[in-house]
């Protein structure tokens, strides 16, 4: 009796599809689609599955009308407009009613001047005076936002490290135990890697004001864990699924052109919460915790120092989260932002006055031209005061949080390597680029002539370095100097 066909896996990923038997065996089609499933089968956890979207990047690819005006700005699309022309990431947008209403102010009171109803002009010395403080001002408020900018990339950049820390430590420390043992440890440091995963991606949306479990990016990764807010997503799915809703056309118009009325207040979907959120991240710390203790009491993770690196950077996940939450609930006093926005807008409806005596109708052009530098680095001020939010000039966090699932899977595509796989290898060329030749034939060598190498190779490099500074510099020139055989000595 002839056979059916061969399993259906029985054949690696990859392979090319055989052809279907004459007697009905599977189609081409059917193929496709096992092969499909099994490269899907196998794909990573911590990075987006293959044939979909990647959840931790912006939902369009295009730079399309809504991903023009909504941020945060995608650092790895290029423009080739000069810098002066380009409308993504501008002030400019917001600065359009505010520029209208002080073009209107200073045409009314120009005309009224020039068509002799009134004499409005006074002396200039107020430019002086106000200048001075507005001036003084604004640079206290653009240097006090640029700071909270900066110290949240810090801490974000110290998010990046230490989950490279504590993944390699997972991942190459940790022992693994045999037999079917080792299989589960395998899979438990898969799961911690997604757990660091999860960490990066709770944080932003804690950051964001997002409080529920039911965005793409984080729903998968902590399904499995009993945290608050996976608890108030599941018993308010109706209400969780509403803060992932984007606003109306007016609504997202008025936010883009700064009117205050249009925007929404950001903690919205915390104060109608029916029940506790937790705090996601610090709840993800405590597995990972938890998961340490475990590898510590197994006698998986055994070296002291390995113990104490992986308690040091679950701190520092811990120093990161209240980092940001410190830069993000301390802006710049109320006071400080109503005075320096009062002091500003005074300035610039007291100009046109000082302006008339000197410029007349030009009082006009020269008012607005004023009032945008002016108004300009103010509105700069307060868009990246909190870098964590969705403007296009804020921190690009779905970006870090992919840039962190990317390397994890980096550090999870290949086991622990024993050092002779790698150091005992022909193309390891030891003493390149004195020698091309590899690891067997040096080891074929004595000790002696291998110091003497060392030795060789530094003046080598120093006088090549002399040469190249004396005949100038050659970039495309790739200097090997091989080293002649002496004797009986292999090269």
């Amino acid at each position: 009796m002839a056979d059916d066909g061969a399993p259906a896996g029985a054949g690696a990923v990859g392979e090319p599809a055989s052809a279907p038997a004459p007697g009905g065996g599977p189609s081409t089609l059917d193929q496709e689609k096992r092969r499909t499933t099994a490269i899907e089968d196998l794909a990573s956890q911590t990075s987006p599955r293959p044939f979909t979207p990647s959840p931790f990047s912006r939902k369009s690819s295009s730079l399309g009308l809504d991903d023009y005006f909504a941020g945060p700005r995608d650092i790895q699309k290029h423009s080739k407009w000069p810098l002066f022309m380009q409308m993504h990431g501008s002030i400019l947008p917001k600065m359009i009613l505010p520029l209208i209403a002080v073009a209107c102010w200073a045409t009314l009171f120009t005309t009224l001047n020039e068509l002799k109803v009134a004499k409005l002009g006074i002396s200039s010395i107020l430019l002086t005076v106000l200048g001075f403080v507005v001036g003084l001002g604004l640079s206290f408020r653009s240097s006090t936002a640029y700071e909270r900018y900066a110290e949240g990339r810090r801490y974000w950049a110290q998010l990046i490290l230490t989950t490279q820390n504590l993944g390699r430590i997972y991942w190459v420390h940790a022992k693994m135990r045999e037999g079917e043992e080792g299989k589960k440890d395998l899979l438990a440091k898969l799961t911690a890697l997604n757990l660091l995963t999860a960490f990066a991606v709770s944080l932003k949306h804690k950051l964001r004001f997002e409080p529920y479990t039911c965005y793409e990016d984080i729903s998968s990764l902590v399904s499995h864990l009993d945290t608050f807010a996976q608890a108030a997503t599941r018993d308010d799915i109706d209400g969780a699924t509403k803060t992932r809703q984007a606003p109306g056309l007016i609504k997202s118009v008025g936010e883009y052109l700064g009117i205050s009325f249009a925007a929404s207040n950001p903690r919205k979907a915390i104060k109608k919460a029916g029940r506790p959120l937790g705090n996601l991240p610090l709840e993800i710390l405590s597995y990972l915790a938890g998961f340490t203790d475990e590898l510590v009491t197994n006698g998986q993770l055994p070296i002291a120092i390995h113990q104490t690196l992986a308690y040091n950077n679950i701190a520092t996940l811990n120093d990161v989260l209240t980092g940001t939450e410190r830069v993000l609930n301390t802006p710049l006093p109320i006071a400080y932002s109503i005075a320096i926005a009062q002091i500003t807008w005074v300035y610039i409806l007291v100009l046109p006055f000082q302006l008339l005596p000197t410029l007349y109708w030009i009082t006009i052009p020269g008012t607005v031209v004023a009032a945008y530098i002016i108004l300009g680095i103010l509105f700069i001020g307060r868009e990246i005061e909190n870098p964590f939010g969705q403007d296009v000039n804020d921190l690009p966090l779905e970006l870090y949080c992919a840039q962190i699932a990317s390397e994890l899977d980096i550090i999870a595509s290949r086991p622990k390597r024993k050092n002779g796989e790698w150091v005992e290898s022909l193309d390891n060329r030891v003493l390149w680029p004195l020698s091309n030749s590899g690891w067997q034939i040096w080891m074929l060598r004595e000790e002696e002539r291998i110091r003497e190498a060392l030795v060789a190779k530094v003046e080598a490099n120093f006088a090549l370095k002399k040469g190249q500074e004396d005949a100038g510099p050659e970039p495309h020139a790739h200097h090997i100097v091989s080293e002649k055989p002496k004797g009986n000595d292999i090269v």
